[in-house]
């Protein structure tokens, strides 16, 4: 495929997205079955080119005017791609199947291509209707946050310390460019161009062996910070296919216990084959059964829960750009009461001196301070650690990461703009009595 091709085969998937209204990976899969005769590299590029105009949607609405599919494709190019209006008219020469020619009020709108006095949801490329929520967050610099929150993610890997170094596992991944991350004693990032393919990382023999996960450095942060220790008893409440289980056992040199459970059997379907390629012996997979509870011999026994709680998923926006556009304001009454619920199931766990470690990737109060402030008034046997307290769980780069985040007397936000990672929160109760 031509490039041409491929920005108006983008456009008509961006148009089943708004009209269908559907996840992008659904369509994107659909226009590729209808389209067999593309190749691996045209789908990425496809892909690569949606998800940037959904990141980019609103911003590029504003600049052209328009919210149509095609409007959107040309205030991204502009925008994101950083294309001027010549090369932007080159792919739109309407022949074969390119989009059809630029008009002369489309030229003159990518020519002047500003978002100078745009409203922060512009300026940030989010839904109208948050623009409240963010501004309980961030304030004034709500904007600025979201923007961030709109750029392609980086690759991001955690090593898995049971079966090898941070060393180790770069040099077998030389190929893909593999650098350090900046918090993370156990992370590495790969940089993607904007059009790149992403590299078939499953086909790794460091994947397959199990010296590397794919999980972004934020996540990792969350795992380190709960300062779970070798010969713990842990349980990993929401623990879904299992990529903070697996720290977590890399974390208590598989010394000690992790019960890994979930609420939803499917979702702990992956979870037994990614332990075995990490090595993880000391995890102990509770599924859900209908006539009792999983949980209920370890009660009081306890000194971590960990809580990845079910959330609105905000601070991942930047990996599922569709979803942002696709929330409803009905969905964050329904992750609180989820909250609340799963706070009600991980307090009787814990014995005195233990600790609930309330991990999120969401950038909304609502289901961060807030919720941790309800739950330290429902459960009164419990205290929220000062934050400082918690972050010096990461040692010698405590500091610097202490001047980056966000930090509130409940907890602390991490952001992209703040610290290059996807939006998470993390707060830690202990139990007093």
């Amino acid at each position: 495929m031509t490039p041409a091709a491929r920005v108006s085969a983008a456009i008509e998937v961006v148009a089943d997205i708004a009209a269908r209204r559907r996840p992008a990976v659904d369509a994107l899969k659909d226009w590729g079955l209808a389209h067999r005769f593309a190749g691996s590299g045209d789908r990425a590029a496809v892909a690569g080119l949606v998800y940037d105009a959904l990141r980019r949607r609103s911003s590029s609405g504003w600049i052209m005017g328009d919210d149509t599919p095609r409007a959107n494709l040309l205030g991204m190019l502009r925008l994101e791609r950083g294309f001027d209006v010549e090369a932007i008219a080159t792919l739109c020469d309407g022949a074969g199947h390119a989009p059809p020619p630029l008009s002369a009020a489309e030229r003159a709108r990518l020519a002047a291509a500003s978002l100078d006095g745009a409203p922060m949801p512009v300026a940030g490329d989010y839904p109208d209707w948050l623009d409240g929520h963010f501004a309980r967050t961030f304030g004034d610099d709500r904007g600025a946050e979201l923007a961030a929150l709109a750029r392609r993610a980086p690759l991001d890997l955690r090593v898995n310390t049971l079966k090898g170094s941070r060393e180790q596992a770069a040099a077998a991944l030389a190929d893909l460019g593999p650098s350090p991350t900046r918090w993370s004693p156990v992370g590495l990032r790969i940089e993607l161009a904007p059009d790149a393919k992403s590299p078939a990382l499953h086909a790794e023999p460091a994947f397959l062996k199990g010296l590397v996960e794919i999980q972004d450095e934020g996540s990792q942060l969350a795992a380190l910070l709960s300062g779970a220790r070798s010969g713990e008893q842990v349980v990993d409440l929401c623990a879904g296919g299992g990529g903070k289980t697996l720290a977590l056992a890399a974390q208590m040199d598989n010394h000690g216990q992790v019960y890994a459970t979930d609420s939803d059997k499917r979702r702990l379907a992956p979870i037994h084959a990614r332990l075995e390629r990490a090595g993880a012996r000391n995890v102990q997979v509770r599924t859900p059964q209908l006539s009792r509870d999983a949980l209920a011999d370890l009660a009081g026994r306890i000194d971590l829960v960990l809580i990845d709680a079910p959330c609105t998923g905000t601070g991942v926006w930047r990996r599922n750009p569709d979803a942002k556009w696709r929330m409803r304001p009905g969905a964050l009454a329904e992750r609180h009461k989820e909250q609340a619920e799963v706070f009600s199931r991980a307090t009787p766990l814990v014995k005195p001196g233990g600790r609930i470690v309330y991990v999120t990737c969401s950038l909304l109060e609502e289901e961060n301070g807030a919720q941790v402030r309800d739950a330290v008034a429902r459960h009164q046997d419990f205290a929220v650690m000062p934050p400082d307290q918690v972050i010096a769980a990461l040692g010698e780069r405590a500091v610097l990461f202490r001047r980056a985040v966000r930090v509130s007397s409940e907890g602390i936000l991490m952001t992209p703009r703040l610290t290059g990672t996807d939006g998470f929160y993390v707060a830690v109760l202990a139990r007093t009595a």
